[in-house]
């Protein structure tokens, strides 16, 4: 997630795991390519939790997380993926928390001005996203499958 103001912009990536209420948010400085994702966030990060928690990773197809390097690793991690249609990126949970920090984000006064500043707001708002409100969220996936399916990968209400 790239959250921008006029002339502030900060690049983010979390991870939620479900059956340990342990919420990560990670800061990404500069361009997040496929090695980085790699080495900064799946080596470190993902394959540990989804070892210890028997889970399965689900992100969008962006660039650095269908690049044969990452999908490659994963494959030899042993980490199941959550196949992810082309064109629905709006159907992944996080995409509702995101605008929801956004949201909450550009309502403080005064609104942030500068990097340092946004990643503060973005700390601090972090936390009042109520577990619940997650939880709800990954427990609606099946719904949310199930619907992009009747809708043959088109527009669904999510």
């Amino acid at each position: 997630l790239w959250m921008e103001w006029p002339m502030v912009a900060v690049g983010l990536w979390y991870g939620q795991a479900y059956v340990t209420d342990n919420e990560q948010v990670h800061f990404i400085d500069g361009i997040l390519n496929a090695q980085r994702y790699r080495d900064e966030i799946l080596r470190p990060i993902v394959v540990p939790l989804i070892h210890d928690h028997h889970l399965m990773l689900q992100h969008d197809n962006a660039r650095p997380h269908v690049a044969r390097i990452c999908t490659q690793f994963l494959e030899a991690e042993n980490i199941p993926v959550l196949a992810w249609p082309a064109y629905s990126p709006d159907m992944s949970p996080i995409e509702h928390v995101w605008d929801a920090l956004d949201c909450h984000i550009r309502q403080r006064v005064p609104v942030p001005v500068n990097i340092q500043q946004l990643r503060t707001a973005i700390e601090e708002e972090w936390t009042n996203i109520p577990q619940a409100t997650i939880n709800n969220l990954i427990n609606s996936m099946g719904k949310r499958c199930v619907a992009l399916r009747k809708a043959n990968g088109g527009h669904t209400r999510y």
